[in-house]
């Protein structure tokens, strides 16, 4: 057993030793081995590729930048908005930004695509077998049982009751306190806390309350968040062999994610068995959340209703509050923007209903382009089960990793022009000429879901789609009627795009809050 640790533990240490090694010697290898890449002669910002080592000169030349805007700047110079990575030992993975091959991937070629077996397994400690990290048979059954949960009246009647009293008595209490103190509030933290709080109400009817004044140090949030941020780190790792070594030695960040994936784990198993007992004594709940409906609808596998709430807090959590972080920053440097937002927000009442919020057009508008240019899950990636040939002319052989993306299609001159870069919600919005004059209208012109691929598109496209767009109106109508929100970044400093399993403002997003007059 000493034997096997130390062996593991030399190979974990080498490793990164041997590939910095190479690059050192990097120009030797260019000289010897001129690139063969096809992919080169189209793109001169395409990497090269060489012999054992793949692009890891490029790879490693680019360490330092952020590697979603490197992708971007690769695929908007290629004529195909497609490129083939070359990794070290021969891997290769598949990139594209190219909506007929975004529509071939998730709808038309939809079988030959699953999820990806490097993403399964990097997930399958926090996700297990959840929605999101399953394919087949497993995937199609928990899709109908959450599907039909979703299309039910009384949970969006419940979801609507969970964010107003959020919004109402925590959010905005909080936010009211910051703007007569003057203080500096982290915005993204304050949107985590408030998303978590909402998703564990809506998905097991408990309330962890970790948006109250004191903003507390919730251990079941905290685990969370450390689970989904060390399982992420699992794809930038050199080989995969490196963090296997430290999960079989139970040693540095896979220790930390075993003890954070338990927490999780065990206590939403609590949770579960809390709820069947209640079921037994009742013989019905009572209560409209998720985890009440599996249950009182016969699907009672402790393992399999863990798995599937698990993976909806992930989803309703992470992808809402990065949405709202960057859909308020860019509002905060359009001023033409907030303006047309707060007139809408006007418009309804003091405190406007679901339905009411659903016909936020300009707001509904500026959503859709701040997720354009920041989409909550900039890239998605799948694995090919079969040789086949994407409708560009690439060749993708069986096992190939294929990944699209969103961040880098909202910044294709190819699909949304030479304004691209421009926060522009008009883009999204045509006048009804129909109407008076003086009485004229915005009506919304959404993008097909392949060329705008935010919510997933084809057979997995979000479940909670038009109920992710309700809660951020609501929240976006909450705030704004009330409050300006002021960027307090120090001076010459931008925000930072990071992205996890979803995208975050790199150290949080700091904010002045302004009571409007």
């Amino acid at each position: 057993m000493l034997d096997l640790e130390l062996s593991t533990t030399l190979l974990s240490f080498l490793l990164p030793f041997l590939f910095l090694f190479i690059i050192k010697w990097s120009s030797i290898f260019t000289t010897l081995f001129p690139s063969k890449s096809p992919l080169n002669s189209t793109s001169d910002k395409t990497p090269a590729s060489y012999p054992i080592v793949g692009s890891l000169f490029s790879i490693y030349a680019n360490r330092k930048r952020n590697r979603l805007d490197w992708m971007s700047e690769i695929l908007s110079s290629s004529p195909t908005s497609t490129f083939v990575l070359h990794r070290p030992l021969g891997r290769t993975q598949i990139f594209t930004a190219n909506p007929s091959n975004v529509e071939h991937i998730l709808k038309s070629h939809f079988h030959t695509y699953p999820k990806s077996a490097f993403f399964r397994m990097t997930q399958a400690d926090l996700l297990g077998d959840g929605i999101f990290n399953t394919d087949g048979e497993s995937w199609k059954f928990q899709r109908q049982v959450a599907s039909h949960e979703f299309n039910t009246k009384s949970l969006r009647k419940f979801v609507e009751q969970v964010v107003d009293t959020e919004l109402n008595d925590r959010l905005v209490p909080i936010l009211s306190a910051a703007a007569n103190s003057n203080t500096v509030l982290d915005l993204q933290d304050i949107f985590q806390r408030f998303a978590f709080d909402n998703v564990c109400a809506i998905a097991f009817g408990y309330d962890p309350a970790s948006l109250v004044p004191s903003l507390p140090q919730v251990e079941f949030m905290k685990s969370f968040e450390d689970a989904v941020r060390i399982s992420s780190q699992r794809f930038q790792s050199i080989h995969p062999l490196l963090w296997k070594a430290k999960r079989c030695l139970d040693v540095g960040s896979e220790k930390n994610l075993r003890i954070a994936v338990e927490g999780v784990r065990e206590f939403a198993k609590e949770l579960v068995k809390e709820k069947k007992h209640l079921l037994n004594e009742k013989s019905e709940l009572d209560s409209f959340d998720l985890l009440s409906r599996f249950l009182s609808s016969g699907h009672s596998d402790e393992n399999f209703v863990t798995d599937i709430v698990i993976s909806f807090i992930l989803a309703g959590r992470d992808t809402t509050s990065a949405a709202l972080i960057w859909f308020f920053w860019l509002v905060s440097k359009n001023p033409n923007a907030e303006g047309e937002i707060l007139r809408e927000i006007y418009e309804k009442s003091e405190s406007p209903i679901f339905e009411e919020v659903k016909d936020m057009v300009y707001t509904h508008a500026s959503l859709s382009e701040s997720m354009r240019l920041y989409p909550p899950v900039p890239v998605d990636g799948k694995q090919a089960i079969a040789d086949d040939v994407l409708p560009d002319g690439t060749f993708v052989k069986k096992g190939t990793p294929v990944a699209y993306h969103p961040y880098a299609m909202g910044r294709s001159e190819k699909i949304w022009g030479k304004d691209w870069a421009e926060f522009k919600p008009e883009r999204w919005l045509e006048r009804d000429d129909a109407a008076v004059a003086d009485q004229r209208k915005w009506n919304f012109v959404g993008r097909d879901p392949y060329t705008y691929p935010v919510f997933q598109a084809g057979p997995r496209v979000c479940l909670g789609r038009e109920m992710a767009f309700l809660q951020m109106k609501r929240v976006v109508a909450g705030v704004f009627r009330r409050f300006r929100v002021v960027p307090a970044f120090e001076d010459g400093k931008e925000p930072v795009f990071v992205s996890y399993l979803t995208s975050k403002m790199e150290g949080g997003f700091p904010v002045r809050i302004e009571e409007r007059a």
